[in-house]
């Protein structure tokens, strides 16, 4: 199962703070998706899954709208 988590309109920390919160909620091996519009976004969700022990599985850049697959690590 996935979560969604949109912090769209939002900048640098607000995304991040607020899926350290939401993938609490995760159970591990599942995925935390979040959609962000900050251009900084893809540096600082590297930087908290090497730091949180998380996996950025993948994302992506649409128009503007980055995505990004976070799976919780056991």
């Amino acid at each position: 199962m996935t979560q969604t988590l949109d912090a769209r309109g939002l900048n640098c920390p607000l995304p991040v703070l607020k899926a350290r919160k939401a993938i609490k909620a995760v159970s591990p091996g599942e995925s935390l998706t979040v959609l962000a519009t900050d251009p900084a976004a893809y540096i600082d969700f590297q930087h908290f899954c090497d730091t949180a022990g998380h996996e950025l599985a993948e994302w992506s850049e649409d128009g503007g709208v980055f995505t990004f697959v976070i799976r919780k690590i056991p």
